[in-house]
């Protein structure tokens, strides 16, 4: 079975707050770094052993400043040529065997679902992972049916790119 999607093109806002969603939920753990910074400061201020108040405020601008470069990156991707493929508007042929991103009935590619190295179900879309900046979404709106949705689901978890606990929690 092939599942045929409408067209679509991803807009530049919806790739940039993708892309920094999957940064929070993929890198949260080192915001533990500086929370541990902090807590080792206040009971170094509270024993009275080091007095140091500008930790307090370089630890969150440090975040802070972590969140601006990639928000840089991720908003420089768009503007660049070598990317402008990403932002075209394609119509999907999805298969066990590969997805086919078709611009017209003479030109595409193809992509291999060996190259894709993480998918997620949100309750409104499928994304899958190539890279940290390259990914393919693909919103529900997209589907004919709701069992082509089904039948993306069911590609995905055979690939074991999606958890089943995943599928559970929508």
């Amino acid at each position: 079975m092939i599942i045929k999607t409408k067209k679509y093109k991803l807009e530049s806002k919806t790739y940039v707050s993708l892309a920094m969603k999957h940064l929070l939920r993929t890198q949260w753990k080192w915001a533990a770094i500086p929370v541990a910074i902090i807590l080792l400061n206040i009971i170094l201020n509270v024993t009275g052993v080091y007095h140091n108040i500008w930790i307090y405020f370089m630890a969150p601008l440090a975040v802070l400043l972590y969140l601006l470069f990639w928000f840089i990156q991720f908003t420089g991707v768009t503007q660049m040529e070598q990317s402008k493929p990403m932002f075209e508007k394609f119509a999907y042929e999805i298969d066990s065997r590969q997805i086919l991103m078709k611009l017209n009935t003479k030109e595409g590619m193809q992509m291999k679902w060996e190259n894709i190295r993480e998918a997620h179900k949100e309750k409104d879309h499928f994304i899958l992972f190539f890279s940290r900046v390259q990914f393919l979404h693909l919103p529900f709106s997209i589907f004919n049916s709701e069992n082509d949705i089904r039948f993306m689901e069911s590609i995905l978890r055979r690939k074991n790119l999606i958890k089943e606990k995943e599928l559970v929690k929508q």
